[in-house]
């Protein structure tokens, strides 16, 4: 039995050094020395008569047998945190991962309204800034995760889209008072970025067929959040998820100058392990974030595809 538990400890330290590719990462997440997750994994491949790493430098990588013995640990000791988390306090509890914007302008008054119809799951949210979304549910300590995608996610992940992205130009009501008609009035403006990379505005002009237009100019930021605050004070025009800001919208904060919605071909959907004993309960929350999005009925607005 000991020789057994020393082999789960060491299969323990091999899995966490293949994440990190590092026996130092590793040593601090599991409060061991380096010498020890070392010999761990030394122990391991006298074990199975084989390299499971290359050392090359600092840097540690996979052989392919260690891929293949990685790849097996991660789901297997996920299927052991499940199995003891069935066990704890918590368990009627779902741990939530979403993107800081979508929990500002929709997220926490939709769980507000759960919680008030179903107070036999309670959800601890976790806001997190991403630039590009994404979760590792073996790694981190979520249930679920509501992530800004394209739909396509490993084969162990249940997935179930909550609504698309349509990008629009907005802008305070008075910011284009006097202003030329048409696409030319953008030369004139203040764009306002969402991302570092300027993504949404290129990806809405060139659906508009409008790439003359320059989007070096203008103030970036690093939420959508941030732009549409900034378009709120009239400090320029800012690309937007039209279901993010259709309260703003609705109550004249702001206006769509243009009427065309483009789809990016992303969505926003709500993901879980499928082998997640929370499971019932991760459907439940499902279903009623589904009935919390807003209609698109926008006046006026042509919704194209990209």
């Amino acid at each position: 039995m000991s020789e057994r538990i020393q082999a789960l400890h060491a299969l323990r330290a091999f899995e966490v050094a293949s994440r990190y590719g590092s026996f130092t990462r590793a040593a601090q997440e599991l409060a061991l020395t380096q010498g020890a997750v070392s010999h761990h994994v030394k122990t391991l491949e006298a074990m199975f008569g084989c390299d499971l790493f290359e050392r090359r430098g600092p840097k540690l990588r996979l052989t392919e047998h260690g891929r293949l013995l990685a790849q097996e640990l991660k789901v297997g000791f996920k299927i052991i945190e499940n199995a003891c988390a069935l066990l704890r306090q918590d368990r009627y509890g779902l741990r939530l991962k979403a993107p800081s914007t979508l929990t500002v302008r929709w997220l926490l008054k939709a769980l507000d309204g759960f919680k008030k119809i179903d107070n036999s799951c309670t959800v601890q949210l976790s806001s997190v800034w991403m630039d590009i979304d994404t979760v590792d549910f073996y790694s981190e300590p979520y249930d679920c995760a509501i992530l800004l995608g394209n739909g396509r996610f490993a084969a162990d992940v249940e997935s179930l889209k909550l609504f698309d992205e349509w990008l629009i130009p907005v802008c305070h009501p008075e910011y284009l008072q006097g202003a030329e008609p048409g696409l030319s009035a953008l030369q004139h403006c203040d764009l306002l970025h969402p991302s570092p990379d300027r993504r949404d505005w290129r990806r809405w002009l060139a659906r508009m067929d409008a790439q003359d237009i320059s989007i070096d100019q203008g103030q970036v930021f690093d939420t959508l959040d941030q732009g549409i605050s900034a378009a709120q004070q009239g400090l320029g025009i800012s690309v937007v998820d039209l279901v993010l800001a259709s309260a703003d919208l609705a109550a004249g904060r702001l206006v769509t100058p243009f009427k065309h919605a483009v789809a990016t071909g992303d969505g926003y959907y709500m993901t879980w392990l499928k082998s997640s004993p929370k499971a019932r309960h991760m459907q439940r929350l499902r279903d009623y974030l589904l009935s919390q999005v807003p209609p698109l009925a926008h006046k006026d607005i042509d919704y194209l595809y990209g």
